[in-house]
């Protein structure tokens, strides 16, 4: 968003159906995370303290973020910080995945789409962005070389840095049968 190089891609869905029905792009975001939410229901995904963290600690930072820095004009800079909100994205996806506190809610569906298809983290996050940014897309959401960079490489980011935190493999119990 910073970058003016396009939104991310859930929301350009959330702003594609806030286009199509007047509610806010913030209303659409919560009522994503609910239907994504939803999804969990038959992958087994769990909620935690991390789900709840990820939905407030998110949305705050991004808000002082936008308050704290200033819209670049050079078209260098613009592109820097789209490589570099990739890069932080994947290395905090990482650092809280493997910590086993409970995954956000699209990264739960895409960890779990992950623990049922056997699939890489990164083929199914690439899809999931994909797919969120094409249905945003005609619904009218706003799409950049920023929407298109972050949905073809935060899939590889976020299984490098999952990878790099020791994975989501649940940490053996020392005591079974306790």
């Amino acid at each position: 968003m910073l970058a003016t190089l396009g939104n991310s891609p859930w929301t350009v869905l959330a702003e594609g159906a806030s286009e199509q029905t007047g509610a806010g792009i913030g209303v659409w975001t919560i009522v994503i995370s609910f239907i994504v939410l939803l999804a969990w229901i038959p992958l087994h995904q769990r909620p935690g303290l991390g789900t709840v963290l990820n939905a407030i600690v998110i949305g705050v930072a991004i808000a002082a973020t936008l308050v704290v820095v200033g819209e670049p004009e050079v078209l260098g800079v613009r592109l820097a910080l789209v490589v570099l909100a990739i890069a932080m994205v994947g290395v905090g996806s990482g650092l809280y995945l493997t910590s086993r506190l409970g995954p956000g809610p699209r990264d739960g569906l895409m960890t779990g789409l992950h623990e049922r298809t056997g699939r890489s983290l990164r083929l199914i996050r690439t899809g999931l962005e994909v797919s969120v940014t094409a249905a945003g897309a005609v619904l009218g959401g706003t799409v950049g070389v920023g929407t298109l960079a972050f949905a073809l490489l935060i899939g590889p980011a976020v299984q490098m840095f999952v990878g790099l935190g020791g994975g989501l493999t649940a940490p053996t119990d020392p005591h079974p049968g306790d």
